[in-house]
Order: structure tokens, then C-alpha cells, then sequence
């Protein structure tokens, strides 16, 4: 079988240059990919509660995937409600009522109000 279809050599191709010389090419470094962190504010919040305490990277670390993970209940409960009264939107409303569902006693009362200053200060602002 082989005597008759011969394997053809294989071609040896040039690599590829995006029409550049190639001096450019090997200068050219590659971008490192941007992560998305809340440390900056993790650490002035930290500041305005402790200025003389310091964070490390891995305590850091834990912090923002608090950060994240918090975020993501109330995003999916807020969602969850929206869902259940038929609506399309997520307003300060089903956010609201998602901190009430998710935090305990105190903790959400703290960050309800908290969170109906913070739309306050941005609606007057605008």
C-alpha cells in the first residue's frame, strides 16, 4: 500500500510574521491580563476603622472573595425576586429585600440603611 501512495514530505513552513520584521516581533511582550480586586477598597475601609493596622496579601485575598461571594447572594436572591413578581428589572427595592433575607438581626438594619444613604447621596448629586 505504501509503494503506491508515497507519503509526501512534509513542507517546512516559515512561521507566521503579521507582515512585521521580525526583530518587532520578539520585542513585543505580552500583556498580562487585568484582575478585577475590591483590595483598594477593602484597604480604605480598613484604614477609616483601624489607620494603624496593616492587611496581608493572603487575608487580602479572603476579603475580596468575602467581598465577591456576599455580592453574589444578594445579585442572585435580588434576582430571585424580580423573577417572582414578574419583573424585568432589579431595583434598590429587591436589593432591599434581598439584605433582609440574607443578614441576620442587626447586621441588616445597619446595611439597609447604609445602602438607602448611599442611593440618597447619589440621586441628590445627580
Amino acid at each position: 500500500w505504501h509503494q503506491k501512495f508515497p507519503r509526501p514530505e512534509k513542507a517546512r513552513r516559515e512561521p507566521a510574521r503579521l507582515n512585521q520584521p521580525r526583530r518587532t516581533l520578539a520585542r513585543k511582550k505580552k500583556r498580562s491580563k487585568r484582575k478585577e480586586s475590591y483590595a483598594i477598597y477593602i484597604y480604605k475601609v480598613l484604614k477609616q476603622v483601624h489607620p494603624d493596622t496593616g492587611i496581608s496579601s493572603k487575608a487580602m485575598g479572603i476579603m475580596n472573595s468575602f467581598v465577591n461571594d456576599v455580592f453574589e447572594r444578594i445579585a442572585t436572591e435580588s434576582s430571585r425576586l424580580a423573577h417572582y413578581n414578574k419583573k424585568s428589572t432589579i431595583s434598590s427595592r429587591e436589593i432591599q429585600t434581598a439584605i433582609r433575607l440574607l443578614l441576620p438581626g442587626e447586621l441588616a438594619k445597619h446595611a439597609v440603611s447604609e445602602g438607602t444613604k448611599a442611593v440618597t447621596k447619589y440621586t441628590s448629586s445627580k
